[in-house]
């Protein structure tokens, strides 16, 4: 009996052992599929293209006219809008720009050698641009949008970069970035660079020039017209970066492009560019597209809040046919069916009542009884995709704080629409942003009391 217990004994020991030695290679191997996995993902997340990451060939170009070029395109990409103060020098940086992470602060981007681009080259402005690393190799945060700039050429990064560097040094320290655990690690932005970053395959898209003929209003648009608002659009433009829904990481989601959404850190909505006719450019002509890009205006509606600082500060400077070639792009988009998601439940007759007498009181002198508007003083509110939008912020903001159109060239000396926000009672803006979103054929849905005091509270 004895004997037979020191058999089973060792037995069971023996099994305890194998157990052990299965569990031990188990867990080896699951270390050794962790490690493989994060390696891949740093090897991802770190990975460039190295297509003409260095120029060899000396350019035609003289440098007057490149610096040129390169002063054309930074008011078409709107650079100070990031990278100048309020205040501020042009380009020295220190631009606040709140995220749902933190507070980024834009760059000096003058000549200045310590605290701007002045010890870069054209090499590292390259990287940072199409690869969005550093000198150094360090990995930029998305909130510079080199997942959009890696589209840009090389000869307009370096067109770019020349103007940069024309410009008078100053010497502005850099502030560093105010974000929240875990963004503040820097080393984290290779696994968002891993998942959602792909650096120049827009670019060959563009190149290719996929898309061919399409018909726009006005007639057909060429096959280099539509390229070149495309990258004007996608590219230079980076029109995506407010018009395009993002995840919760702050990746723009790919397949919803340019279909609208809330600017994130700025509380307003960046309207749809499809193709959609309620709350997108269906119903704009390429002619309304590119004089609203040029002046702020248009008989369909007139640039506000973001939009009309893009305008004031880059896009009224856009040539006349890269502001056709954009035009002629955006109305190549197709709907992608926006229209359905923003009809919201219709406010009862006893807010409609409400919200015309108010409108009756307070709109009628400037926008007309009909909703038409007097252009170019007063955009229309019938059809105007501020009014109609998926989300009513644009139109709430407006009537509590009032606002300008852009200054330009073609109209330097736009109205301005008063704030009603001290006058008016929070239910009673909602009653009359309800009736402008219901009336004249718009379909927009009602807007309830929390809404308008969630616009209010903002900043």
């Amino acid at each position: 009996m004895i004997g037979r217990g020191e058999t089973k004994g060792a037995s069971a020991g023996r099994t305890g052992r194998g157990t052990g030695r299965r569990l031990a290679w188990i867990g080896g191997g699951v270390l050794i599929a962790v490690g493989v996995g994060f390696a891949a993902l740093m090897f991802m997340g770190h990975r460039e293209d190295e297509s003409q990451a260095t120029r060899t060939v000396a350019s035609t170009v003289t440098d007057a006219a490149r610096i040129e070029q390169g002063r054309y395109l930074a008011l078409v990409g709107n650079c100070m809008g990031c990278h100048t103060a309020v205040g501020g020098t042009p380009y020295a940086g220190g631009r606040a720009l709140p995220t749902p992470f933190g507070t980024f602060y834009g760059p000096n981007l003058t000549s200045d050698a310590d605290t701007g681009l002045g010890k870069w080259s054209a090499d590292d402005f390259w990287r940072a641009l199409h690869n969005g690393k550093g000198p150094d190799g360090q990995l930029l945060y998305p909130a510079f949008p080199y997942a959009t700039y890696t589209q840009v050429s090389r000869d307009d990064a370096d067109a770019l970069f020349a103007y940069l560097r024309s410009l008078a040094p100053v010497r502005q320290p850099n502030r560093d970035h105010e974000l929240a655990f875990p963004y503040n690690q820097r080393e984290l932005v290779a696994v968002w660079r891993a998942l959602y970053f792909r650096p120049g395959s827009d670019a060959a898209k563009a190149e290719r020039g996929e898309g061919g003929n399409k018909e726009v209003a006005g007639g057909a648009a060429t096959d280099a017209q539509l390229l070149r608002g495309r990258y004007l659009v996608d590219g230079i433009g980076h029109c995506a970066e407010c018009h395009t829904p993002r995840n919760r990481l702050g990746a723009l989601q790919r397949d919803a492009s340019l279909s609208g959404a809330l600017i994130p850190g700025q509380s307003w909505y960046a309207p749809p560019l499809s193709g959609d006719a309620v709350t997108g450019l269906g119903k704009w002509s390429a002619e309304d597209i590119a004089e609203l890009l040029q002046t702020g205006i248009s008989r369909r509606g007139s640039a506000a809040g973001p939009m009309a600082e893009a305008v004031h500060v880059g896009l009224q400077y856009v040539r006349d046919d890269d502001a056709k070639a954009m035009a002629a792009y955006l109305k190549s988009l197709a709907a992608q069916g926006v229209d359905a998601r923003a009809v919201g439940t219709a406010p009862s007759s006893t807010v409609m009542e409400t919200g015309r007498g108010i409108y009756e009181a307070q709109c009628t002198q400037c926008h007309k009884a009909s909703g038409e508007g007097v252009y170019p003083a007063w955009p229309p509110l019938a059809g105007n995709l501020s009014v109609t939008a998926p989300d009513a912020v644009n139109a709430i903001k407006l009537v509590l704080r009032g606002g300008f159109s852009p200054s330009t060239a073609g109209h330097p000396q736009p109205h301005g629409m008063p704030p009603f926000g001290q006058a008016l009672k929070d239910q009673d803006v909602a009653a009359v942003v309800s009736y402008i979103r219901n009336s004249w054929g718009n379909a927009a849905g009602g807007v309830s009391l929390s809404d308008v005091r969630r616009v209010r509270e903002a900043r």
